[in-house]
Parts: structure tokens; sequence; C-alpha cells
């Protein structure tokens, strides 16, 4: 698959700022925020067309582009246009203006969605009917099969349906955000009626693929769209018809709340929501034919470009609707093999989890090791008599949570409850709310938070009586406190009991819930509340023991790396002799290799089975290695606009672990893993030998871990339970959708 190629100005930008020892704030070193998205979406494209992926994986993987793309669009590029309507020039770092980036987005967009295409329609598709997985069209079946979809039809199908003419009196309907439609065009030649066009909403309370039998197959489907346009006539039976095409509509889908001017949060941002569906069209997908007269109707009736906003698409919309045709199909061999998560060796033959804890700290590798610990571990609490107080934060605790239902239940039972619900965490708002009014109703004290902050940090705490006195237990995660993510996402957990960190969790909840920041923290760093400033310090430091001949050196895993301040200082640092290791799954618009700047820093990235999320650092500190988790990426929002903590690691065997093993480890793959060069593309990094493939290799080690404990015949404690993860591991008698995880992780 082609990687992003520069523009020839910024290449030759870049050069000649190179010649000229450019300023560390020179534009030429950035590389665009969108650019840098684009090209990850592009890594994860290359995931469908890989040859040793899995043949269900890789239509995964198509599908997480359209997913991903639907974000983007809703999201990035809703807020560019936003700027141009209002003249607002919001300029990154690298300069580009609004209708710079977005011309820039056109482009590459359309490159990904007709290479998307191209796998769909060369090489997955092909594949899947040699497999006996086909999707076929009407026309394409045998007489009596198609008799029987005319039936289901008219049985099943138009009672739902909503024929629109557009004409005078009838005006564009509004179409709802990322909703399949039919557009019907008729003949000029109608007589005595001003008629535009026909309109056909796909109702989505109906399962896009539609089961047919064909010979030779074993599964085969038809689209509801392609049933719903050979009964055309049936819905518009007054008029001449020329043809239709499908098309499908992406909207502005962000939503603005002023905090201090709202009197009711909850309603405030359900208000939002309603509204939401209504944003303005920002991208217009097109399959089949449509003529030129009828497609500038439909962008004036949908306000936007005719060139500029329609992406025409060879095959179904929304590819990742596609992977519900094998979501039934346990074929091993077209899945990777599942993998089941391994309870710690710590807790897995331990009658108290909390008793572990009072003698050590316990890191969790997600998914690789159980979240069910975590899970359990806030239910037990739920239910012990001598547990008095349990805090949390919520951010996307998903559709049904047993951690939530396990606060409601501790509330129910008498204990003193506090969740700290985010109601503004993108995309999950109306969860969030269904949560937090369940939660209220139970008795648990629910707090949205500090107005105008979004809350991401991952943090519980757990206050129970021991003999007499009250002990604290804390827990701290990269991930949120969802066990459905926790299955596809890559995330690293922190159980101690340690004075200084459980002091200042218990502050952390106190800010969250009056206002009140602690003097000072022992041990914890929060955003926004110094985050920002105690990275910059940790880079800096590094850059002095450098200069001054000590070890100095930083790996850094996260998901994003976007602030023009931390990438100034990363630069210096590399200039005074660190040697920088970025191990940047997403957004990175670092420019790394740029001669006499940042030569000796590398930027790599991992699109694996499971989706890199997991924040961790590690600086060298003149042989005194410090290694952190965090909640948050390094980017302007997570600094100064959300609270988030970074959490030391104590514990020299936990340090060793996450340096010298996960984060050593991803750095060395490279059988998964790109590379990030100077001109702002990607290109896979050369396998080696012996190959190193890391998720592969974490796996590993926690099956050889859970090996060595497992030294009882009695198995592992009741509130330890084993189950395999995976797109396969699905119960026998009952079976149960698919999956897939968007891989923007959010």
């Amino acid at each position: 698959m082609q990687a992003l190629t520069p523009e020839a100005p910024v290449v030759a930008e870049v050069e000649r700022a190179t010649e000229e020892a450019p300023a560390l704030d020179s534009p030429a070193l950035y590389i665009n925020r969108e650019q840098s998205w684009l090209e990850f979406n592009a890594r994860v494209l290359a995931e469908a067309e890989g040859k040793g992926v899995p043949l269900y994986e890789r239509l995964k993987f198509l599908g997480i582009v359209a997913t991903n793309l639907d974000e983007f669009f809703m999201v990035r590029v809703a807020g560019l246009k936003q700027q141009l309507v209002g003249d607002i020039a919001e300029l990154p770092p690298d300069g580009r203006t609004p209708s710079e980036q977005l011309a820039l987005i056109r482009a590459r967009a359309h490159e990904l969605t007709d290479e998307a295409y191209r796998v769909w329609s060369d090489l997955v598709r092909p594949s899947l009917a040699k497999e006996g997985v086909v999707i076929v069209h009407p026309e394409e079946l045998a007489p009596e099969e198609q008799e029987l979809i005319d039936k289901r039809f008219r049985s099943d199908v138009f009672p739902v349906l909503t024929p629109i003419t557009i004409d005078p009196n009838h005006p564009f309907p509004h179409l709802r955000n990322k909703s399949i439609n039919l557009g019907i065009q008729f003949s000029r030649e109608q007589e005595g009626v001003d008629v535009g066009f026909g309109v056909v909403q796909v109702p989505n309370v109906l399962n896009r693929l539609m089961p047919v039998r064909v010979a030779g197959a074993r599964a085969a489907f038809v689209l509801l769209e392609d049933v719903i346009a050979r009964h055309v006539r049936d819905l518009f039976p007054a008029y001449r018809l020329k043809g239709t095409y499908a098309f499908r509509v992406t909207r502005n889908w962000d939503i603005e709340v002023d905090e201090e001017e709202a009197e009711d949060l909850v309603q405030t941002i359900q208000q939002e929501l309603r509204r939401r569906d209504r944003g303005a069209a920002v991208r217009v997908e097109i399959a089949g034919s449509i003529g030129a007269g009828s497609l500038k109707r439909l962008c004036r009736a949908l306000k936007v470009d005719d060139t500029d906003d329609i992406y025409r698409v060879p095959g179904p919309l929304h590819l990742a609707d596609i992977g519900a045709a094998v979501a039934r199909d346990d074929r091993r061999d077209l899945r990777d093999d599942p993998v089941t998560p391994q309870i710690a060796r710590a807790f897995r033959d331990a009658d108290d989890p909390l008793a572990v804890l009072r003698e050590r700290d316990v890191l969790l590798h997600h998914p690789y090791e159980s979240f069910d610990t975590v899970v359990e571990l806030v239910s037990r609490a739920a239910d012990d008599p001598n547990v008095l107080a349990i805090k949390q934060t919520l951010y996307r605790a998903g559709g049904d949570s047993p951690i939530v239902k396990a606060l409601a239940r501790a509330a129910e039972n008498g204990k003193e409850v506090t969740a700290i619900v985010e109601l503004q965490a993108r995309f999950d708002e109306e969860s969030n709310i269904r949560w937090a009014t369940a939660l209220e109703n139970s008795g648990v004290h629910v707090v949205y938070g500090l107005a105008g902050l979004k809350t991401h940090a991952k943090a519980m705490l757990i206050v129970r009586r021991e003999k007499e006195k009250l002990r604290r237990y804390v827990h701290l995660s990269t991930g949120n406190y969802n066990p459905v993510t926790a299955r596809f996402y890559t995330d690293l957990s922190l159980l101690t009991a340690r004075e200084e960190i459980v002091d200042d969790v218990s502050a952390l909840f106190n800010l969250l819930t009056s206002y009140s920041a602690p003097p000072k923290w022992s041990a914890l760093v929060a955003a926004p509340l110094g985050l920002h400033e105690a990275v910059l310090s940790l880079i800096h430091r590094e850059a002095e023991h450098a200069r001054a001949g000590r070890p100095a050196r930083i790996v850094a895993k996260m998901n994003s790396l976007v602030d023009h301040d931390v990438i100034v200082a990363l630069y210096a640092a590399a200039q005074a002799g660190v040697e920088i290791t970025l191990l940047v799954r997403g957004i990175c618009c670092l420019r790394p290799g740029v001669p006499g700047v940042s030569e000796r820093i590398t930027v790599r990235a991992v699109v694996d089975r499971f989706l890199e999320h997991a924040r961790a650092f590690s600086f060298a500190n003149g042989g005194n290695e410090e290694v952190f988790l965090s909640s948050a990426d390094w980017m302007p929002r997570n600094f100064h606009k959300r609270v988030e903590v970074l959490v030391p690691i104590a514990d020299p065997q936990l340090r060793a672990r996450v340096s010298g093993e996960i984060l050593a480890t991803q750095a060395a793959d490279n059988v998964k893993a790109w590379q990030l060069g100077q001109d702002g593309r990607y290109a896979r990094v050369d396998p080696g030998d012996p190959a190193v493939r890391s998720q592969a290799r974490f796996v590993e080690l926690a099956r050889e871990r859970a090996k060595e404990a497992d030294v009882t015949p009695r198995g592992p404690r009741r509130w330890l339970p084993q189950e395999p993860l995976g797109p396969v591991d699905r119960p026998r008698k009952k079976k149960k959708k698919l999956e897939t995880p968007p891989v923007s992780g959010r």
C-alpha cells in the first residue's frame, strides 16, 4: 500500500530549513496533525491488505478504517469547516490554514477511500467468496430466491418505508447522520408535475444484510438498499423512473456546552445531543450511477460542495457493516488465535486480594492479564461489610457495565459511593447520562467533574475498616473502566496501597468534588495543575544529564504527540545528546531524523490485533531511572482541558517490567511496527532475525507467568474467572454479535 507522498514544497522547506539549522519552532519541523491522523488510518488499512492477517481479521480492519473516517469527518473536518465559516484562523504549528488543511485532507481521504475499496474488491471480497461467504445483487439470485426476497420485502420492509418526493410542496427531508438512503432519479418527461427527485431512507431498525440462499455458498446476503431499489417502482408508481443510487451522509457530530452558563448540565447536554443530529453535512458518499443534474440537486439540498465533499465508492457503503456477514462463523483458521487473559500471579490463589496489596504493588498488562481482576475487586468491595466507601471515575464505562452495577449495589448496601461521571466523553454522552441517572437512583453521589474540564483520569479508591483503623486501596489505569474494550485495548493498571499514592488519590477525588486542590502532591502529578510543566521538566532534566555526560534516555509510549512545547523540548533534548524513542500509535506531529535537530529521535508505531492504548514513560535520569504511567497523551487538550494523572512506579521490579519488558519489547517489534521518516511518511520496519512481534510476545509472557503460579490443583479462586478473549470466543449454544471496536482509541 502506498504511503502519503508529501507535497514538494513541504519537502523543499524541510531541506532548506535543515541546511539553515532551523529554529525549533519552525513550521517545517512539524507534521500536520490531520495528515498524521490519516496516515494512522493508512497503517490500519495496510492490515486489511496484509497477507499474514487472517481473512476475517482483514475484513475487521476494513471496517475499522470506515468507522475511523466517520469520526474524523464528524469531528476534525467539521471543526475546520466551522473555522472557515466563522472566518477563524487557528493555525497549527505547521502553519497550514484551515483551507490548506481541508485541501490536504480531501486529497488523502479520497486516496484512502479508493484504496479501501480496492482492497475490498480485489482482495477481501474474492477471498470471502472462496470461503463461501458472498454478497450478491438480487438480480444474481435464482428466480425462486428472488421471489422469496420479494415476498419478504412486501411483508417486512415495505410497511416501514417512507418514500418522499422532493417538489415545491415536499421539502428535502432531514437525513440522520451516517444514514443510508436511496436517491431516486425521475425522468424529465413528467406531465404537469414539477418533480425534482425522490428519497427513501433505508431504515436502520432493519438488518442491512438480508440472508439468502446461493448454490455452493455457506452464507449469502443481499443488501437491504438493493432490495429496496429493486422495488422502487412500487414506491413511486406515478412517476417515470430514470435510476437509483445509494448515498450516505456524514454530519458535524460534535457538541459544544458552556458549563458555566448551563443551569442543569445533564439537561443541557441532552438538548445538545438532540441538536447535533441536525449538524451540517460534511461528507456524502455515493454508490451507484448518478446523473450530473441529480448530483447538483442532492448537493444543493444537503448544502455541500459537489466536488470537495462527494466521495464516490465502487462498492457497499460503510464497509464496517459487512462484518456482520461473518459474525456467526466460528472457523478459527479465518480469525486470530484466541487469547485467554491470564490471572496475575499475585492474585492467582489469593483468598483476599486486598491482603496482597497490603504487601506489594501489582501491575496488570491488559488484555494479556485479565481485567476481570479489577471488575471483581469492585464487586467484592460492594458486598464487603468492612468496606465503607468507594470512589471512582467513569469516562467510558460501556453499555452494560458490571462495574457501574457494582457501584449501585454498594450504595444500596449502605456504603458511601461517589462516581465522577464524565458526561462529555465524545460519542458516549447518552450512555453516560443513563448510567449517571441509574447511579443516582441507587443512592450514589454522582458528580460531573470540574466545569470546563473533562475528567479523563482513571482512578478508583476503596476505603475499608481493618482492625479498628481505616485502610485505603487504589487502582490507577491508562484505560477506561470498560470490560469490553479491555479485551481489545492494551492498557496498564497499577493496584497499590502505598500511603503517598492513596493520599494523593484521595486528594484527587476531593478536588473533583469540591474544587479543593491539595497544597502539594506527594507522588501523583495532575492536569491541569502542573502535568504539562512536569513533563517539560522531565525532558529538560534528561538534557542536563546528557550535557553532563550522565546516562540520558527517554522512551515514551502514548497514543498521540501533538503539544508544541513538548515537541520543542524533545528537539532540544535530542540536540543535547538524549537518545529518544517514541512509541506513538496514532498522531505524531514531531518530525524525526532532521539533521542537527532530531537525528537522535526515533518514532515507531505498532498496529496489530489489539489497539495500543497504554501510556508509559521511562526517563534514564542519570542512571536513577524513573518510570511513569499516565491517563494522558502529550496533547494540549490533555494538559490544559482535562483532569489527568501521571503516577510514578515505585516498586523496582515493576519499574523494570515496564521499562525493560513492555517498552523495550515494543521498541524492538520488527513484525507489526512502522517507523516515521523525516518526510512524514511511515514505512514498515524491516523484519529482523529473530522476529519480534510485541503483542505475541506479551501473550507468551502472560502465559509463562500463569504457568509459574499454577502450582496448586485447586485452580484460580472463584473471584478471578478466566475466559478467553477474541472474536472466536463465543458460547456454543448461544450466538452473539461479533464485537468490532474502533481503532481510534478515544
